[in-house]
């Protein structure tokens, strides 16, 4: 599964009705990059090597083997990624444009400097990966999918593309494209805490490469920082933008998370629930989308209890058609372009009792600050860093024009 959950055609009819006022179109031979970075995806297979630090087969093969992994399938997977990296770089040198190949512990943001673009090679993991490092605005970022099989790519140029990079980096030089801001969130921590560090959550053991919104964290495996005497700091920007979205709760998800909640500078509300999710438009198709998303089953129940109460109403709750119509509109209404400058969140699993209360458990946004109530919670950002997030910490998250990331698009 990809961080893509729903249909690639739903999105591609929904995104013929957003508005592209703000894809900008690209003067003739204004992209004509000498240098490029391209970061590579560590594959399942270099992972396990590492992890279980070995690069015998005869020694690792068993050990998957009693892990329930198909060896022979992270091997294929692993020299098909490297022939395509391959002619990824055979392209660049075609074009006599210098391509460096890193990988995500070379990845930072000396590297960049003098850089004229960056290339991710992999999937929506990779491009995100790519996304954290970079801050200025001049460095566009151009994914590709190295699987057009088993990974979505959403954020990537499309998958046609993709299968022939020399053809898309023709289209590229010859400025048949359009440049596309997307926004992105800024965090601001502030409060009483230790210290920011930050943990890098791509270092924890895989579950599966792509997977992205089926957890925030492994939990079991999360880091845990000693305790620290705690002081009032003044308010740092973290050195990470988040390009999907945001999620502030209890590091385990079993656990209450408590905290208090203003929107658009409105007077704070304590809630507790199971974590929020604060998305931008390019994370409103991902994990946002399948904690809102409406099922047929839940709008014919609805359509069922609506006859109920009022009789004389002429819907067919049987209407297959109909029900399947609702459900998508609503879907689709959850979406938003990336350029907005708005963020959405959801509350998710709100305590509802005569104590606490969650006015608005969804909604969208400007600004939202999160003072935190927990005693081991975390910001996770895009799914691969996490921060510390405990008693007295507060966060505020909002959107600023020179915080968005270039990249391009082929509409």
């Amino acid at each position: 599964m990809t961080a893509i959950g729903f249909n690639r055609r739903f999105f591609a009819s929904t995104s013929a009705r957003l508005n592209q006022t703000d894809l900008i179109p690209v003067k003739q031979g204004e992209f004509s990059p000498k240098k490029v970075v391209v970061l590579r995806k560590l594959t399942r297979y270099e992972y396990e090597q590492t992890y279980w630090n070995t690069k015998n087969d005869d020694k690792l093969k068993p050990i998957l083997k009693a892990l329930g992994s198909n060896f022979d399938g992270l091997v294929q997977r692993h020299d098909e990624y490297c022939t395509a990296l391959d002619k990824i770089l055979q392209t660049f040198k075609d074009y006599r444009i210098d391509a460096q190949v890193v990988d995500r512990s070379e990845y930072d943001e000396n590297l960049l400097k003098g850089v004229d673009a960056v290339f991710s090679a992999g999937g929506d993991g990779t491009f995100l990966l790519a996304a954290s490092k970079i801050f200025n605005q001049n460095i566009p970022l151009i994914g590709i999918t190295t699987d057009p099989l088993r990974s979505e790519g959403y954020l990537c140029i499309p998958k046609s593309l993709s299968r022939q990079f020399d053809k898309a980096l023709g289209f590229l030089l010859s400025s048949k494209f359009k440049w596309m801001f997307r926004n992105r969130i800024r965090l601001t921590m502030s409060g009483r805490y230790g210290s920011i560090r930050q943990q890098n959550l791509h270092d924890q053991h895989l579950q599966s490469p792509e997977n992205r919104f089926l957890e925030h964290v492994q939990e079991n495996e999360l880091h845990s920082w000693p305790n620290e005497n705690l002081q009032q700091l003044p308010p740092t920007c973290l050195p990470i933008r988040a390009l999907n979205e945001v999620f502030i709760g209890e590091t385990l998800s079993s656990r209450v998370s408590f905290y208090e909640m203003s929107v658009n500078d409105e007077t704070p509300q304590k809630q507790k629930s199971s974590g929020i999710t604060i998305c931008t438009g390019t994370g409103s198709s991902s994990w946002y989308f399948n904690i809102n998303h409406l099922s047929r089953n839940s709008v014919e129940n609805l359509l069922k209890i609506v006859k109920e109460e009022n009789p004389k109403c002429s819907i067919n709750t049987n209407d297959e058609l109909l029900i399947r119509k609702i459900a998508r509109k609503f879907n689709q209404s959850l979406i938003f372009s990336a350029w907005e400058n708005k963020m959405a969140y959801t509350v998710r699993d709100p305590v509802l009792n005569g104590i606490f209360q969650v006015s608005n458990p969804k909604g969208f946004c400007q600004k939202m600050r999160v003072k935190s109530r927990m005693w081991d919670a975390c910001v996770v950002i895009d799914g691969g860093v996490s921060y510390s997030f405990n008693e007295g910490a507060i966060v505020e998250m909002s959107m600023l024009k020179e915080d968005a990331l270039k990249t391009v698009s082929f509409l």
